[in-house]
């Protein structure tokens, strides 16, 4: 038992799985049998059934156990209305098939709002699919509905009161960490320990990377709240970079003037403010931080140019300043609420804006089909249309469970979906035959069937965690042979209907994902990051140009982030799948952030100088702008490719003119050429994948 017990342990850590099967089964049984015994009623019954294992073990609802139990009664009245629709549509298998194309699409493009969409599209999805196939029932739709809402709100009140699971660790303490760890860093730069802080601080900002996060915590939803956590966690690396440039510099932090120093101090206070706020704290105060910021700067302008060594450190510290202010504010837009941020650049633009309206701004920067956010629910639609087409046109017996094995079966890269093809086809086979012996052997006895279904439904739920899917598939056919059994009189030939349905749904996902998209985000990323990359450039290039010669903007800025935006989502995509091989050579991670500096290091630059700032040496900086800008767009052309290599970098040397501004400009330009070189490493230097 004690053997039994560590083998458990160790597949199912915290014993995660099992507690959320033993809540799901408990519910699922609950409700089927209350409505199917107690209230006579099949179909509130099935429904019953179908809702407490649609969210409770086909999707995957993050937080803690009330987030959860939130979650699932917000999800109530979509669910509803799905019933609803499917009803009305089950009328004629073409109204049914030109409502899965459009509820299809649009649950699966609703991931755009972030993970905990995500995990609830596949039971979401049911919630039509269910409904939407005969009998045309519509006086059911009472049952149906009631049905739907005893298990919903039954699984809610488990996730409360049975066995709940103890509340993961969250973002904003996270985050707070690596602000802390970002602070001390910046202490410590003028003791002898730095080394150790620096290595404290990477790891506490790398822990950040999505790639890093369990998937329900990522923040990438629309909204003023999870926008302003990104943007902290983004800034905390720019100026972590600034940072550790400042302590390699020549002189290193000795070289600061007084005012820098009195700068650095405040913001580093201002950090530790941003990292108790986060844990409860009042808010940052980043009003004086700016007013510092804006002193430095002015005293920096009028005495123009100095000391070179002095000059960029000077110039190192406003850039950490800077991104320390930015980091504070976004601490204060995490607590809620409106602000109108001044800002030149308007880096804080969502801000001012409504949630709803942030929302439709994701959904229509997504609806494009480079976004892999859009491929994949076009992928989703014609798959689940095609099923729904294929089970209408056939008179299959249980269609609904054709359209759930090419639901569960799809994955967004056709190699991914292949794999998850053998064990779906072995495990129903087992399943069958183990089913078709169960109806034979036991026969009409119901008894049998509702004191096995329990055990055996919890076994079914926690066994995927612990022994594959190929075992997930043996038993949930022998659930639902259980289940439906004691609905109708069923014979060995529903395990066949069974076998036979999940074979067709397979073979139309196996279909949909050749057809469509089949390399799934792996497809997109060259050319996103390439976009991006090439947009970085463009941006490099207007920057100079409207500081050194008063150019007027062309929205380069805006582009590049958007292109940021369809570069994260490939990305973020990319790291749920397997490794692609032919991608490994780059280190995609360095490659998105080499743009997400260009972005952060113009919006800088614009909001601290005016345009014809530097226009004295605008020749200089317009030739080091322009060779940092063919840098970008070599990288892009590379990262094209089938096998990327590094383009040369050309000089990198920079004008070294003893002014204020232009040397800020060069420490910008010089700090982009080095995230560059760090994209494809060199092949000595390869050991495989790095795609963190």
């Amino acid at each position: 038992m004690e053997g039994a017990t560590s083998w458990l342990a160790r597949r199912d850590p915290g014993l995660h799985a099992v507690r959320q099967a033993a809540r799901v089964a408990l519910v699922a049984c609950v409700g089927f049998y209350g409505c199917r015994y107690g209230l006579n009623d099949d179909v509130m019954a099935i429904y019953a059934l179908f809702g407490s294992v649609s969210l409770g073990a086909l999707s995957q609802v993050a937080g803690s156990a009330a987030q959860r139990a939130r979650t699932l009664l917000a999800v109530l009245p979509v669910a509803a209305l799905l019933i609803l629709i499917g009803t009305a549509l089950a009328v004629s298998t073409w109204a049914a098939v030109a409502g899965m194309l459009v509820v299809g699409f649009s649950v699966a493009f609703a991931g755009v709002g972030g993970p905990r969409l995500v995990g609830l599209a596949a039971g979401l999805q049911l919630f039509y699919i269910l409904p939407c196939f005969p009998p045309y029932a519509p006086d059911t739709i009472g049952s149906r509905l009631i049905g739907v809402c005893v298990g919903i709100v039954l699984l809610a009140l488990a996730e409360l009161l049975l066995w709940p699971d103890r509340t993961p660790e969250g973002y904003d303490p996270r985050l707070a960490r690596a602000c802390s760890r970002v602070a001390g860093y910046a202490q410590a730069l003028f003791t002898a320990s730095s080394a150790a802080a620096e290595q404290s601080a990477r790891g506490a900002v790398d822990a950040l990377r999505p790639s890093r996060l369990p998937p329900e915590l990522r923040p990438i939803a629309p909204g003023r709240r999870d926008r302003a956590r990104s943007q902290a966690a983004q800034t905390l690396g720019f100026t972590l970079a600034r940072l550790s440039e400042l302590n390699r510099t020549p002189a290193g932090p000795g070289s600061l003037t007084p005012a820098a120093s009195a700068l650095l101090t405040r913001a580093i206070a201002t950090t530790w403010s941003s990292a108790r706020s986060l844990t409860g704290g009042a808010a940052p105060d980043t009003d004086g931080l700016a007013r510092a910021i804006r002193e430095l700067q002015q005293a920096r302008w009028e005495k123009g140019d100095g000391d070179p060594r002095a000059l960029r450190a000077d110039g190192l510290v406003l850039t950490a300043a800077d991104g320390m202010w930015v980091l504070g504010t976004a601490v204060r837009l995490t607590r809620g609420g409106r602000l109108v941020v001044p800002d030149g650049v308007d880096r804080f633009w969502f801000a001012r804006e409504s949630n709803p309206a942030l929302w439709l701004r994701r959904l229509r920067a997504h609806l494009t089909p480079r976004s892999v956010f859009f491929q994949g629910a076009v992928r989703v639609a014609l798959a689940l249309a095609a099923a729904r087409l294929v089970a209408g046109a056939l008179d299959l017996q249980h269609g609904f469970w054709v359209l759930l094995a090419t639901l569960t079966l799809m994955r967004s890269r056709a190699a991914d979906t292949r794999t998850a093809l053998r064990p779906v086809v072995i495990g129903t086979l087992v399943g069958g035959v183990a089913a078709a012996a169960l109806l034979v052997v036991v026969g009409p006895d119901l008894e049998v069937y509702a004191i096995a279904l329990p055990p055996t439904m919890l076994v079914a739920f926690a066994v995927g965690a612990i022994l594959g899917p190929v075992w997930v598939q043996v038993l949930f056919t022998l659930v639902l042979a259980m289940a439906f059994v004691q609905l109708a009189p069923a014979s060995w030939q529903l395990a066949e209907v069974r076998v036979v349905d999940v074979f067709v749904g397979a073979a139309v996902g196996m279909l949909a994902g050749v057809m469509a998209w089949p390399r799934g985000s792996a497809g997109e990323l060259r050319g996103a990051t390439a976009d991006f990359l090439v947009a970085a450039g463009d941006t490099v290039r207007e920057t100079v140009s409207v500081l050194a010669a008063r150019v007027p903007a062309d929205g380069a800025l805006a582009r590049a982030r958007y292109a940021m935006l369809l570069a994260d989502a490939s990305y973020g995509m990319y790291q749920t799948e397997r490794p692609d091989p032919r991608l490994s050579a780059v280190d995609w991670h360095a490659a998105v952030v080499a743009g997400l500096h260009v972005v952060q290091g113009a919006e800088t630059l614009l909001a601290r100088c005016a345009p014809g700032t530097v226009a004295p040496w605008a020749e200089s900086v317009t030739a080091d702008a322009r060779r940092v800008e063919r840098a970008c767009d070599d990288l892009a052309a590379a990262l094209r490719k089938p096998i990327p290599t590094m383009p040369p970098q050309g000089d990198t040397r920079f004008a070294g003119v003893p002014n204020a501004w232009v040397v800020d400009i060069e420490l910008w330009l010089g700090g982009v050429t080095h995230d560059l070189a760090r994209v494809v490493p060199a092949p000595a230097e390869d050991t495989g994948p790095n795609n963190d």
